[in-house]
């Protein structure tokens, strides 16, 4: 059945949401930073999100024979995994949450959800602009 969204809305919306998850994760391992014994934890979903698109480790296109085309993707089959370092910082009194590396990695993900956030943004004008002209 053919839709009013682009194919892409639902994996956008996905991807997005783990970026929250992401961004609430190292938000915590910021708040704990002086916690003795608290250990950084990070979301690590791009894997599982690579297998449920059906895309090999390069990003392509994991197909076998040329005539086929790839799968629609099914946002319910993607999962993100949380994860902790299980292998302190060996520094006496120092805890496990390194602050260059959570900020960089607070920034990088703050990037990529505003470029997600964009994508979604330009692939709805059209449809706004469609409503827009019909009420005329």
């Amino acid at each position: 059945m053919k839709s009013l969204f682009p194919d892409h809305i639902d994996l956008t919306a996905k991807v997005m949401d783990f970026q929250l998850q992401r961004q609430n994760i190292v938000s915590t391992n910021l708040a704990n930073i002086n916690t003795p014994g608290y250990k950084a934890r990070t979301l690590e979903f791009e894997k599982d999100l690579q297998a449920a698109l059906g895309l090999s480790e390069t990003g392509a296109v994991a197909r076998t024979h040329p005539d086929h085309f790839p799968l629609a993707f099914a946002a319910d089959s993607a999962e993100a995994s949380v994860t902790k370092s299980l292998t302190p910082r060996v520094v006496q009194g120092v805890d496990n949450v390194d602050l260059d590396k959570e900020m960089a990695a607070m920034a990088k993900n703050n990037l990529l959800y505003n470029t997600l956030a964009t994508v979604m943004q330009k692939s709805l004008s059209g449809l706004k602009q469609t409503i827009a002209d019909g009420g005329k």
